[in-house]
């Protein structure tokens, strides 16, 4: 991308600024493209014109994508045409996807003495690091999908939070909890998951499944201990018609729908996003942990959406997107941010920040995703540059929202996946 400048033109002596009469100063210009949910969004401006305002060297200009998704697909794009940012947001798929085709910068030739990469929390610090040292991103924010409840219902039908400790007793409350009319229609849900693969494969993962094997050759989608519990959904959704899922739609629509039904009370609770809690009333819901499958502890993915730096893009505005990365990143900004959004802090040295010391105590429900982050999964990391992660995808779409049984939509997840894996292994 080529380098852009905004020219600061003065008629008057600004010493504040160190601007002078009859001279001019250029802030170099970078450009940083990021999605997010509502209060993401406004933090992240908010960090952007601070870090603006900090000092005059560099102007960050923010471009609001709808979603990760979109936010990769037009990445790839401006790869091509040469036209891509100096900065990018993605997910951790996404971001290691880029980084196995050396589409990113290793992060390691801007990190000075000061910077303390090792006071970034190890699993995030690791997700981002490869064997041979090379840093493809930073992480922004840890992420992990929770338990939302409302805590009045739950109580009324006679349970705790303890029956949500298993899907099989998540199951069971939502049996009871549901309402339906005349004609059998469901008016009242139990419980809602997220619409796409990633909250089937928590549970999957919950109930021991693997995505590849140990020794990397070969796919395990269509286990047994996967299509367990992908019919199990299947069932619940549309069978039983306990559960929902809402899909489609704009950008993050489908995940406000979700929201909306448990907060107008239409459904009794949901998985959603730890970055959630900002949206929500804690004096009406509740948070907890994922639960475990029948005897199995539970296994939820965490990670963190990343900043990667893509190649290609000039230097002088490289070295800005560095800085408002470090920026931040810093201690005190990712506690404001995971204090504004719900999200997961991602420096170890945040506990020494009072401002965050005190709200944790205040709002206990801020500490679930640290909590389940600390026995959590990694996020998976495809070898074959998101191949798997797609196949996973279209099943999850053929048993979430087309009734299709697991084992079929799994088996041709497979078969795809199997393909894709043995030409990684092969090049």
């Amino acid at each position: 991308m080529k380098l852009k400048t905004l020219a600061i033109l003065c008629s008057t002596t600004v010493l504040g600024n160190m601007a002078f009469v009859g001279s001019s100063m250029a802030a170099t210009e970078v450009n940083f493209w990021y999605s997010g949910g509502t209060k993401p969004q406004q933090m992240m401006i908010k960090m952007m014109d601070e870090f603006n305002n900090s000092q005059d060297e560099y102007v960050i200009k923010g471009a609001l994508q709808g979603n990760y998704q979109e936010t990769f697909q037009k990445l790839q794009a401006g790869m091509a045409s040469r036209t891509a940012p100096e900065v990018v947001l993605l997910d951790s798929t996404q971001a290691e996807s880029m980084a196995g085709r050396k589409l990113v910068r290793d992060l390691r030739t801007f990190m000075d003495d000061d910077f303390n990469f090792n006071d970034f929390l190890s699993a995030f610090r690791q997700q981002v690091t490869y064997p041979n040292g090379t840093v493809y991103g930073l992480p922004a924010y840890g992420t992990t999908q929770i338990f939302y409840y409302n805590k009045q219902v739950l109580a009324d039908n006679g349970f705790t939070e303890n029956d949500l400790k298993t899907w099989q007793g998540v199951a069971k409350v939502s049996q009871a909890v549901t309402q339906k009319d005349a004609k059998g229609n469901t008016t009242y849900y139990g419980w809602e998951p997220m619409w796409g693969r990633h909250n089937l494969m928590d549970a999957a993962l919950s109930n021991g499944a693997k995505f590849i094997s140990d020794d990397g050759k070969t796919v395990l989608i269509d286990s047994p201990e996967w299509v367990e519990v992908w019919d199990s959904f299947r069932q619940w959704i549309h069978e039983d018609k306990i559960m929902r899922i809402h899909h489609g739609g704009q950008g993050w629509e489908y995940w406000y729908k979700t929201i909306d039904d448990v907060v107008k009370n239409r459904a009794l609770g949901y998985t959603g996003s730890s970055g959630d809690q900002g949206d929500l009333d804690f004096t009406q819901l509740a948070a907890t942990t994922q639960p475990g499958w029948g005897d199995h502890a539970a296994a939820p993915q965490a990670g963190a959406q990343i900043f990667v730096m893509p190649t290609g893009t000039d230097e002088a505005a490289a070295k800005g997107a560095f800085e408002f990365m470090e920026f931040y990143t810093s201690a005190e900004n990712t506690a404001r941010w995971s204090m504004f959004t719900g999200y997961i802090p991602v420096r170890e040295s945040v506990k020494n920040v009072a401002d965050y010391q005190s709200y944790t105590k205040a709002n206990p429900q801020a500490l679930i995703p640290l909590l389940q982050a600390a026995t959590a999964s990694k996020d998976f990391l495809d070898p074959t540059n998101g191949k798997i992660s797609d196949a996973l995808a279209i099943a999850a779409d053929q048993v979430q929202i087309e009734n299709i049984p697991a084992e079929k939509a799994l088996k041709q997840a497979a078969k795809k996946a199997q393909r894709a894996l043995d030409r990684a292994n092969r090049s």
